[in-house]
Parts: structure tokens; C-alpha cells; sequence
């Protein structure tokens, strides 16, 4: 039950091509958007491209602060 979807990163401000299951799009809506669910994800429970892109995130929120 994998759906190819685009989420908006508000903080790289950009879309992010994933491949997630219905039940953590739903997760991602619940938690506020894409940059919320990946800070509260454990990196174990994430994708390689998933953890990638938390990274991303984490470095572009260290540079704003």
C-alpha cells in the first residue's frame, strides 16, 4: 500500500519525492507537515532518501538559528 507522493519541505522550501505507505502520509498530516514527521521519526524507522533529507533539515534549521 506504497503511494508515490510529493511533500513540501517548508524549510528547504522545496517538494520531496517520497515512496510512503498511506498510513504515514496520514502520520505526516497529523504531525504537521513533512519537517515536523521527520524531526519526531526515529532515523532507524526511516528510509535511506528519508534520512537524507532529515539531515538536510536539520542543517538548513542549525544556519536560519
Amino acid at each position: 500500500n506504497l503511494n508515490d507522493v510529493t511533500l513540501q519541505s517548508e524549510v528547504l522550501k522545496r517538494g520531496i519525492k517520497l515512496r510512503i505507505s498511506a498510513a504515514a502520509l496520514r502520520t505526516v498530516d497529523h504531525r504537521g507537515g513533512l519537517d515536523a514527521f521527520l524531526a519526531k521519526a526515529k532515523d532507524t524507522e526511516l528510509s535511506a532518501n528519508a534520512l537524507k533529507v532529515k539531515k538536510e533539515i536539520a542543517k538548513a534549521q542549525a544556519v536560519e538559528a
